[in-house]
């Protein structure tokens, strides 16, 4: 029968053909066929934001992370917690930009340019005569990836976005009679003594049974697994790697120090000195005219007696920054001057004297008095240089071309990563003991949860075959395979025993502790004379713990106090129990007026803080926000193992 179809396999295409098109007219093709993953994760005003989405503005936002702090450990970037908070922040986005959008928001060219200005970078690029040098912003601008249109648009939509929170929170206030209940309440400071039953105190109490810690291993599964773990190997292709491989061409490198010298050199400058009659550019046509008249006046009278050009230049100059120096403006490079007086000055020899020179400030004489020529390296001073600059640009030009093929490769043998390490000159690197969550300290390929996730895969697992190629960072890919695979599971009693006897210790410790605590307080309530055992006294507020824990600062600060001293109890959960004595009250501290002045801004900050949330919320009740993903449960792995 296969024999026929192979005789005939025009003709079964064709058969299959007619079969499979009708079902597509008939049923239609999904749409995620082509698009990808466009599972919805969240919703505003109506409109979708997909898992794509949020996997793409949670990459953004590790990427920028990683390039402000490279020591930062990668699982922070990649936790359940960390990706939900982007998919927050980009619900948030989303509110935000809807409510300008309906409310008609817009940010005017007056308040764009002023934003601007406030941006430190962009305020150093203007010149000594307040103009904006153009290609150094498009430079600096170019190196986020954007071209100066887009990044003004961005600003735009930044500023109108701001303007939607900014009607609340810039307009939040606070009485002195507001700040002073609120933080007197806050604040308030109360002395306290603690007495504490912490399990040590009974462990000696505490009779033990092998059936008891049988019955507590038996009882408690979870508490002695050992995690799956697995042995691997696994290859990294980076910047360092490619560039690594690149030999250069003696020739290259000759061509391109030719190309390069005048910049590894320095820049030329020059000193000098001009003599400027103003008419700045919207003066008037006419007067414009008559100080060109008087500018070519006066470089008459400097062609007669050059040497008297610094002279001139302090009675007729209307600079009064350089002419009482006689007009010199000490030595300058390309770039710090208009281009029609930098293209005069860097166009004269020493001592020669400029033609009448036209500005958006009026009209200048020019004299070049010297020019600094920095030495020029030789090829093998700059070599060192040299070759770096070259091999990294040539590896930034090749990584693309070694990514595909490194993605290729442990795809096409998928058994081994041997041929592809050996192939683009890789390391293949060994590990052990390695968990689907990273290790803490971890660091590096072993750190990123997308690469441990393609590791423990189903079909790394069950055919040891490698992982794709996992992007874990800009121009950095890595690829893995399991070697060994040992499965989650309970250790064996006699393997745990210690650790078994350890925690069943602790454990009836801690309830004992609570017993002869709460037996304590009761005793102490009703004969307070006899309560024996506590700590000195202490003054406590919300910012004064005096060592004590959170719990026992909580309970002691909300508790009643029409009768004092007063007794309440805490219980500290594993670390025992605690009886507490509350002896009185004194009011906060009187500050100075610089620090309340200090504590009332921060008190009207957290009122906008709040009002803004508030605000937050209406919007996204007003434009029925969903969001799809459920909050992780922080500390529900750990849990979990």
């Amino acid at each position: 029968m296969f024999e026929s179809i192979r005789k005939h396999s025009k003709i079964a295409m064709l058969l299959l053909f007619l079969l499979i098109v009708p079902s597509f007219v008939l049923v239609g093709i999904d749409s995620k066929y082509f698009s990808g993953s466009s599972q919805v994760v969240a919703r505003v005003d109506g409109n979708d934001i997909t898992q794509a989405e949020w996997d793409n503005a949670h990459r953004q936002e590790s990427d920028r992370i990683r390039a402000q702090q490279p020591t930062m450990n990668a699982a922070l970037l990649d936790s359940p917690e960390a990706r939900y908070a982007t998919l927050e922040r980009l619900v948030r986005d989303r509110v935000l930009q809807t409510a300008t959008q309906k409310m008609h928001i817009v940010t005017s060219d007056a308040q764009l340019a002023r934003s601007l200005n406030e941006i430190p970078q962009i305020a150093a690029l203007k010149r000594t005569d307040g103009t904006l040098d153009i290609e150094a912003y498009k430079s600096l601008v170019g190196g986020q990836g954007m071209t100066p249109e887009g990044f003004e648009a961005s600003m735009r939509r930044d500023l109108a976005v701001n303007q939607v929170m900014g009607s609340i929170t810039n307009s939040a206030f606070a009485t002195n009679t507001q700040v002073k209940l609120t933080l007197d309440a806050v604040l308030q400071r109360r002395e306290i003594q603690v007495a504490q039953f912490t399990p040590t105190q009974f462990a000696g109490k505490v009779q033990v049974t092998e059936d008891q810690l049988q019955a507590y291993y038996k009882e408690h599964p979870t508490l002695f697994q050992q995690a799956e773990q697995a042995s691997i190997e696994y290859v990294v292709l980076d910047l360092d790697s490619v560039r690594a491989s690149i030999a250069l061409n003696e020739e290259d490198l000759r061509t391109y120090y030719k190309e390069n010298v005048s910049r590894l050199a320095g820049k030329e400058e020059r000193r000098a000195s001009h003599i400027l009659i103003a008419a700045p550019k919207d003066t008037p046509a006419a007067d414009r005219e008559k100080a060109k008249a008087q500018a070519t006046e006066v470089l008459a009278q400097v062609r007669k007696t050059p040497g008297s050009f610094a002279e001139i230049a302090k009675k007729s100059s209307q600079d009064t920054g350089s002419a009482n120096q006689g007009g010199d403006l000490n030595f300058f490079a390309r770039g710090a001057m208009v281009k029609p007086f930098e293209e005069a000055a860097f166009a004269l020899k020493k001592g020669d004297i400029s033609d009448v020179v036209e500005s958006d400030f009026g009209y200048h004489i020019i004299q070049v008095t010297e020019i600094k020529t920095p030495r020029q390296p030789s090829f093998e001073e700059l070599r060192p240089r040299l070759e770096t600059e070259l091999r990294q640009q040539q590896a930034q030009r090749k990584f693309a071309e070694v990514a595909e093929a490194f993605a290729n490769g442990v795809y096409e043998q998928a058994h081994s990563l041997q041929p592809v390490a050996e192939k683009l000159k890789l390391k293949l690197q060994t590990a052990n003991n390695v968990a689907r969550k990273p290790a803490p300290g971890t660091t590096g390929a072993l750190a990123h949860s997308k690469f441990l996730e393609a590791l423990f895969s189903t079909d790394s697992l069950e055919n040891k075959r490698n992982t794709e190629a996992v992007e874990i960072a800009p121009n950095q890919m890595v690829a893995g395979r399991i070697t060994q695979y040992s499965p989650s599971r309970t250790l064996e009693f006699n393997a745990v025993h210690g650790r078994v006897q350890q925690l069943y210790v602790e454990e009836k410790s801690a309830a004992l502790a609570r017993t002869e605590g709460q037996a304590k307080l009761a005793a102490w309530t009703e004969k307070p004379e006899s309560a024996t055992g506590f700590s000195a006294p202490v003054m406590i507020a919300r910012d004064q713990l005096q060592n004590q824990t959170r719990a026992v600062i909580d309970a002691a600060l909300v508790a009643n106090t029409d009768a004092l001293p007063s007794l309440i109890g805490v219980d500290l959960g594993n670390a025992g129990y605690a009886v507490v004595r509350i002896n009185r009250l004194l009011p906060r501290e009187t500050l100075a007026a610089p620090l309340a002045a200090q504590r009332h801004r921060q008190y009207v900050q957290w009122t906008a803080s709040a009002e803004g949330m508030a605000y937050y919320e209406v919007l996204k009740n007003r434009f029925k926000v969903q969001i799809k993903v459920p909050r992780p449960v922080v500390g529900a792995e750990k849990k979990d193992e």
